[in-house]
């Protein structure tokens, strides 16, 4: 039988917003609030300031996730994206800084310690880098993998592809090999058909004509 239960999912926002750009002064740039969510838009270099304040003072104990976004035609291409969470508010608040390719966003992990691992997720998928994280290598792709997913400007085919090797004990990369020697690639939308009979086709020809 389900159970009703009448706390809301989440509190209201009713002067959250105002609340935090105040406490935040120069370290917020933007402050939105939509779709039922607070986002705060900080300084890049002082984001570690921003998150401690939130964290020690506005009661937004956990971090639960840092992903990341890419807009290429910006000058600060990336966005990085803190999910906070109060427990004690129930409320939910989304922090972003921007940067570039090459300059580093300051750690969170003097304040949570699960941020190492987010961390690593943005640099492995987006390329962006978290000065003072000690640990900051690849987590989702293998050793030896070139380039960065997430990126728009990531290639969607290339010419080499990955297997493991049972003798090398390890993924190797390797040219990429068409084993259909027959097969004729003649790039012709199928919706338009071929300008040629296809093998096969000559049976169906002679079954009609019956």
């Amino acid at each position: 039988m389900a159970v009703l239960h009448s706390a809301p999912r989440y509190a209201p926002f009713d002067g959250v917003k105002d609340a935090l750009v105040a406490a935040l002064g120069d370290l917020v740039i933007e402050a939105t609030e939509q779709h039922g969510e607070i986002v705060l838009l900080v300084v890049r270099d002082r984001v570690e300031d921003a998150l401690r304040k939130l964290r020690d003072e506005h009661e937004y104990q956990q971090l639960m996730e840092i992903a990341g976004a890419d807009y290429p035609q910006r000058l600060d291409r990336f966005e990085v994206v803190y999910c906070l969470l109060s427990l004690t508010k129930n409320h939910r608040l989304i922090v972003k800084v921007r940067t570039d390719e090459t300059t580093p966003v300051p750690t969170a992990t003097t304040l949570w310690p699960v941020a190492g691992w987010l961390e690593r997720e943005v640099y492995d998928m987006y390329g962006v880098l978290f000065e003072g994280n000690t640990d900051l290598r690849r987590i989702l792709t293998d050793y030896g993998f070139q380039g960065h997913p997430f990126r728009k400007d990531f290639p969607l085919t290339g010419y080499v592809e990955l297997r493991y090797s049972q003798e090398d004990q390890r993924v190797v990369y390797e040219p990429v090999r068409l084993p259909q020697d027959l097969r004729q690639f003649d790039f012709m939308s199928p919706w338009e058909g071929a300008d040629y009979v296809l093998p096969g086709d000559e049976k169906a020809a002679e079954g009609g004509a019956k």
